[in-house]
């Protein structure tokens, strides 16, 4: 086996970072992404003239992997970081949702709720072992130590709204992750957030300029179709009409699609992992819908679950003038979002938009734009470590890293970019120059 050599299947930015990775250590690295673009989460489509995510993207101040990367590929000056807000609807009223004077303020609880609900979270977020607390139901641990008051007010319908039928199978463990990226991102109580001069699509662009520099061959619109095996040992795969032997090979796609492979058990990506959908539906608009850049509405009813104002992050100048807003929701694969067409989605999202704002017209709207995706995210459920796979599977010379790796955090191209360095650190190369943040991805499976 030709130990120089690597094949990486997906081309997102787990993919893209161990391409770059194992280039740096001398591999002869090769992409195989099955769709038309390079980059999955990552693509941008234009709206008022510049470059936005399909789903939303910023990024925190302690990402030291992404930052890393950024300095790597010479974009470290394209690095935006602002002071943002956070607010949440509830009981048809927008609260802020900044510190402690607007958690004071925040009328659906009482005075002794809002206590235990700051001291819980500052434990969660900074105290807390994530291990400890995999069998612990996140629900069940906050109606005990938080109270009723704000589990109902604020952490159920967030947690209903995000997770639906599984909200109450969602372990501490995920919380806890949570919680310490959103806390160690604040600083006297302001969030500092950041952001890539015009999108995310400079990354990518960049990204991809240093690998085909670095003599790595991308190749789109090439779905693998089989693993040739023999002797327990991976020789070689098929994508289409492209023929590729030897060397190592990392799956990066989500374990879903491990099914379409001939060759490619679905045990080896986990088992029974089940992901979850997401839909963006993105208004371009001539008003503004409010002073928040995030928003969580945790009234029940609607369709959305987060109401993220980007041009309360970066200014609507940059969009000829446009207030850009995303109506986010991710969904079970069993609801009736997954398989409604883009109408459908318009018709259901923008209506209650008057319930937020009750000057909100649709006269508003200069364009709208739907994206979705059914493997969004994990279903991270109790003990869910037991389902992580390992990277090194039974198949020599066959390596898996995808965002089941991830766990107990949330998705982001920071910790997509440990996973890739854990992964290549698996495969036997130096990948020391990527410092360790706050991450607490690619700690199983490695």
């Amino acid at each position: 086996m030709n130990d120089s050599k690597l094949t990486i299947v997906g081309g997102g930015m787990t993919g893209l970072a161990a391409a770059y990775l194992a280039a740096k250590n001398g591999q002869k690295v090769t992409i195989l992404e099955g769709s038309e673009k390079i980059g999955g989460l990552l693509n941008t489509f234009e709206i008022g003239g510049e470059q936005l995510e399909h789903y939303y993207h910023h990024f925190f101040t302690q990402d030291a992997e992404l930052h890393w990367l950024l300095k790597e590929l010479k974009l470290k000056d394209k690095i935006i970081y602002k002071k943002t807000s956070m607010g949440v609807y509830r009981n048809g009223q927008i609260f802020d949702f900044n510190g402690i004077i607007d958690l004071l303020k925040f009328k659906p609880a009482n005075l002794l709720d809002k206590f235990r609900w700051g001291l819980t979270s500052m434990y969660l977020g900074k105290v807390a072992n994530w291990r400890k607390n995999e069998d612990v139901p996140t629900l069940e641990w906050f109606y005990k130590w938080a109270g009723k008051g704000m589990t109902d007010a604020l952490w159920k319908p967030m947690l209903n709204i995000k997770f639906g039928p599984y909200a109450d199978q969602v372990p501490l463990a995920w919380m806890i992750g949570r919680l310490a990226q959103r806390l160690n991102s604040r600083k006297g109580g302001d969030e500092r957030l950041a952001y890539i001069e015009g999108s995310w699509k400079t990354l990518l662009d960049a990204i991809v300029s240093k690998l085909k520099d670095m003599g790595v061959e991308i190749i789109t619109n090439a779905p693998v179709k089989e693993l040739q095996i023999r002797n327990n040992k991976i020789e070689g795969l098929l994508a289409g009409e492209i023929s590729i032997s030897g060397g190592k090979y990392l799956v990066t796609i989500p374990s879903v699609y491990f099914e379409r492979v001939k060759g490619l058990d679905p045990k080896m990506g986990g088992k029974d992992v089940e992901y979850f959908g997401a839909v963006c539906t993105i208004l371009e608009l001539k008003h503004s819908l409010s002073h928040i850049y995030w928003m969580n509405v945790a009234d029940d009813g609607f369709p959305f679950g987060g109401i993220i104002e980007h041009t309360n992050f970066i200014g609507k100048e940059k969009y000829n003038g446009s207030h850009i807003v995303y109506l986010s929701r991710y969904f079970a694969n069993s609801e009736d979002l997954a398989s409604m067409t883009e109408d459908q989605i318009k018709e259901r999202m923008i209506p209650p938009l008057k319930k937020i704002n009750p000057a909100f017209s649709e006269d508003w709207i200069k364009n709208v734009f739907v994206f979705k995706t059914n493997t969004a995210a994990t279903v991270c459920d109790l003990s869910f470590s037991e389902k992580v796979p390992s990277c090194v599977t039974e198949i020599e010379g066959l390596y898996i890293a995808n965002m089941t790796h991830i766990y107990p955090d949330e998705r982001s191209t920071n910790n997509s970019i440990r996973v890739a360095a854990e992964a290549c650190k698996t495969m036997g190369l130096n990948v020391s120059e990527v410092p360790y943040g706050a991450s607490l991805s690619g700690q199983i499976g490695f």
